[in-house]
Order: structure tokens, then C-alpha cells, then sequence
């Protein structure tokens, strides 16, 4: 179908810029890049790659499929960016013409993942003309679908919301050249086998398309799929033994479980917390933790399992552009997620599950920045900490914290009990509404549609997913 002009939507590259400035070096330079796609990587700064960009770009650039292991926030998404870009390019270059239908396309599992790799592309894409759309639940549905009405030719999305565009014929998916399923281990975990099934069975045979797949861990769902829909992938795996990423400097403290909060208040009275993040166990605790550290003076956000999407990409933008410096999180906060710059990890908890310990930590230190994460285990989770150690075939460097260490709870009489008061009422106050509302589909059709044709929200997973 012939091109069709955009109307103006901000997802579309900027104008082409020629070539990068002369006197920029980098070892992206090496890969002979179109000149596009290298103004682009100038404009972010990366001179160096990573090892995962080092490792796959070749056989990605190749035309070659690839299966990537690799933990988040080492330049994987970078790394599938510039090879989709590429290969479009050069495809649009060969045939002389401008397809209407999306020729890219890459499934997130969570639309923060979704919106956070649409972000990176229209940066990393400003200079290629190259219009990119993303797509997920909940909100924005006809914005959606003029997006697709103007034409793109990448489309970004989370697998209900992309199904149910396939579904109704508003995304046409028979151009479709580059795919990419990122983060597969997550997408399986939160039950979307049937949905990528679905999904892969109406894209071009693998044979006529090249696909990426990227994934912490592979297990066997994750490579059934790639028996199934890719074409004799080479699998590159980056540093399997180093579990966490580089350049966190992790520190475990002992503490009595009263005195919790106490520790944490002397942690962020004593150290200069840019961006922190703040991990809780369970939504109770996660929310507990917030009214105390308003209550102490501490400027705070809450993102829970329950939040609107409305309200949960709110409090996203708003700790991202610096409104507060604290955000206080539940685990479904702890993958999918890229946020700059965050400066320290804080388990209040230790995490249940030792995969949900790594990804913690691993919102902090990303592409090759450092970052502090420092774990308070109490009486009650410590018994945690074994798994964790032997997950990631280390020990955590431990302390017990003196008297210094703790300062002064000014909410001291707010405990526990008080907060479930306090939730009560709260919830009162909204008409039995909740705090957030409940139920929204984390991915999927349209609005008041279920969510991907009635996909349970935690189908399929492998451990029951807390809040």
C-alpha cells in the first residue's frame, strides 16, 4: 500500500541529518552504519560498546537471527535499535520505495517497557525519517489506531494490544521484515504464551523475516519459540557468571525487624540519594513505607499492581523528571522498567524469589554507570538471603549497623495497624474504589475489552506474582 502522509504525530524521526560531524569517533564507526543511523548514536554519546553490542550487531547487521542472553540494562535495546534501523534503510534504499505498513516490529511484555523502547527510538531514530508507533492497554486507543491509519514503520507494543490491532485488520503485519521479542522470559512469565503464538503464526514464514530474541534466562517455553519461529539463530550469551550487572556496589545490613525503618530513615539522612528506588515485598508494605516518609518529610512516590494506568505512567514521568527523588515500589515495579540515572537500590525486604533480587538491583548501574543497592534484612525475610547468594554464586557483603546508623522516626506512633486505618478510610473516603482501582489489564484491547481477548492477568506464570 502506497505511503500516506503522518499528521503531524511526535513518533516520526526528525528531519534527515546527513552524516555525523567529522571529528566524532566511535567504535560504532566500524560497523559501517548508514550515515543516519550513525548521526544518531552521536547525539546519545556512545562512543563504546557494550559487550552485548559488540557480541550481536555483527550477526544482527548480517541479517542473521539471534538469540541474545543478557541481564537488563546492557545496551540490548540499543543493540536491536540500530539493526532494525539498518536493515529498513537498506531495504528502503534497495527497492526505492516507502511501505505504508510497519516493516519493524517488537513486543514488550508491560507498556512501560513498550513506552520506554518507543522513547529510545524516536532518539536514536531522529535522523533515519523513520516513524515509529507504540501500542498497549488501557488508554489512547484511537490515538493508537490513527497512528496506524498515517502509516509507521515500526510498530512497538505489548502482545494483547498488538493482537487485537492484527485482529481487526488495523495492523497489517505482511511487510513485516524485522522482528524482535524483548525480554521473552518476562512475556512468558506473565502467561503470554498463546498470545505470541497467535501473534507469530500471522507474521511473514520465518524464512522472510530476520528475528531477534532477547532474555535473561532461556527455559523451555522461551526455546520452543525460538524452534518454532526463528531460522537457525546464532545465541550469544554475555557473561553468564556475573548474575548482576557491573558497577553496584551492594551492601547487606542486619537489623532487627522494629528497627527497619529506623535504618532506613539513617541511610537516607546520611547518603545524598539522587534517585533511589525502594523495594517492598508486598503492596501493605509498599504503601506503609510511603506515608511514613511523608510523614518524616521525605518527598516520596508509590507504584503498585493496582494503580490506573493513568496514575502509574503519572507517577513514572513525575520521578523520572525529578518531582520527587524517592519512588517506593512493590516487585511488579522491578522489570520492564528503564529509568536514567537512579543512583541507589533499597531492599527494604529481601526479595522472596532471587530472580526478583537481581532485577532490582538492576534498575540502578545500567550501561555502564555505578550505583549503590543496599538490602535491610530483618528477622522476618532473611531466611531469603540463602537462595539469593546461591542464585548469584556470591556472597552479599554484610553489616550490623550501630546506634549511628538509625535516626529518629518523627511517625513513631504510625505503625502497621495505623496504616490500615488509614487505607481504610482512604478507601471509604473513594466509594469502596480502592486505592487506584483494581482489575486494569496490564496489556491488551480495547478499553473495558479484557485485555487481549480475556487473558487471565497472571496466566501461565511460573510463581504466583505478588503485588
Amino acid at each position: 500500500m502506497p505511503h500516506r502522509p503522518v499528521r503531524g504525530h511526535h513518533d516520526r524521526g526528525a528531519a534527515k541529518k546527513d552524516k555525523p560531524d567529522k571529528n566524532w569517533h566511535s567504535e560504532f564507526q566500524k560497523l559501517h552504519l548508514p550515515d543516519e543511523v550513525l548521526a544518531g548514536i552521536q547525539d546519545l554519546d556512545f562512543t563504546e560498546m557494550t559487550p552485548i553490542q559488540r557480541e550481536a550487531l555483527p550477526t544482527a547487521l548480517a541479517g542473521e537471527d539471534l538469540i541474545g542472553q543478557a541481564q537488563t540494562g546492557t545496551g540490548k535495546t540499543a543493540t536491536f535499535l540500530i539493526a532494525m534501523m539498518t536493515q529498513i534503510l537498506r531495504a528502503e534504499q534497495q527497492k526505492g520505495e516507502k511501505l505504508h505498513d510497519p516493516r519493524g516490529f517488537i513486543l514488550s511484555p508491560t507498556r512501560e517497557l513498550a513506552i520506554q523502547t518507543h522513547k529510545e527510538a524516536v532518539i536514536l531514530g531522529r535522523h533515519t525519517g523513520l516513524r515509529f508507533g507504540v501500542f498497549y492497554g488501557g488508554k489512547d486507543y484511537r490515538r493508537q489506531e490513527r497512528s496506524l491509519e498515517d502509516g509507521i514503520d515500526v510498530a512497538i507494543g505489548t502482545p494483547g494490544r498488538m493482537l487485537d490491532f492484527m485482529r481487526q485488520n488495523l495492523l497489517r503485519v505482511n511487510d513485516v521484515q524485522f522482528l524482535v521479542i524483548d525480554e521473552a522470559d518476562r512475556l512468558l512469565d506473565m502467561g503470554f504464551y498463546e498470545e505470541l503464538n497467535a501473534i507469530l503464526r500471522r507474521l511473514p514464514k520465518k524464512e522472510e523475516r530476520q528475528s531477534l530474541m532477547f532474555s535473561a534466562t532461556f527455559e523451555q517455553k522461551a526455546r520452543k519459540l525460538a524452534t518454532n519461529y526463528m531460522n537457525r539463530p546464532s545465541f550469544v550469551e554475555i557473561e553468564p557468571e556475573n548474575i548482576t550487572a557491573e558497577g553496584i556496589d551492594e551492601k547487606l545490613f542486619h537489623v532487627d525487624r522494629d528497627e527497619k525503618f529506623r535504618l532506613l530513615l539513617g541511610i537516607l539522612q546520611r547518603v545524598s540519594v539522587d534517585r533511589g528506588m525502594i523495594f517492598a515485598n508486598t503492596k501493605l508494605m509498599a504503601g506503609f513505607i510511603t506515608e511514613k516518609l511523608k510523614r518524616n518529610g521525605f518527598e516520596a512516590g508509590l507504584l503498585t499492581g493496582d494503580l490506573t494506568q493513568n496514575k502509574r505512567l503519572r507517577v513514572l514521568e513525575d520521578f523520572k523528571n525529578g518531582k520527587f527523588p524517592l519512588l517506593v515500589c512493590s516487585d511488579v515495579a522491578s522489570r520492564g522498567l528503564h529509568i536514567d540515572d537512579v543512583s541507589h537500590i533499597i531492599n527494604y525486604d529481601v526479595p522472596s524469589d532471587a530472580e526478583d533480587y537481581v532485577h532490582r538491583i538492576g534498575r540502578t548501574a545500567r550501561v555502564g554507570k555505578t550505583g549503590v543497592a543496599y538490602t535491610l534484612a530483618c528477622d522476618e525475610y532473611v531466611y531469603n538471603l540463602a537462595a539469593i547468594e546461591k542464585y548469584i554464586q556470591r556472597h552479599i557483603p554484610s553489616d550490623i549497623p550501630d546506634e549511628n546508623a538509625f535516626a529518629e522516626d518523627m511517625a513513631a506512633n504510625y505503625d502497621i495497624r495505623a496504616h490500615k486505618r488509614h487505607e481504610r478510610s482512604l478507601r471509604h473516603k473513594d466509594g469502596g474504589a480502592g486505592h487506584g482501582g483494581r482489575g486494569r489489564p496490564r496489556s491488551g484491547g480495547r478499553p473495558g475489552g479484557g485485555g487481549g481477548g480475556g487473558r487471565p492477568r497472571s496466566g501461565g506464570s511460573r510463581r504466583p506474582r505478588r503485588s
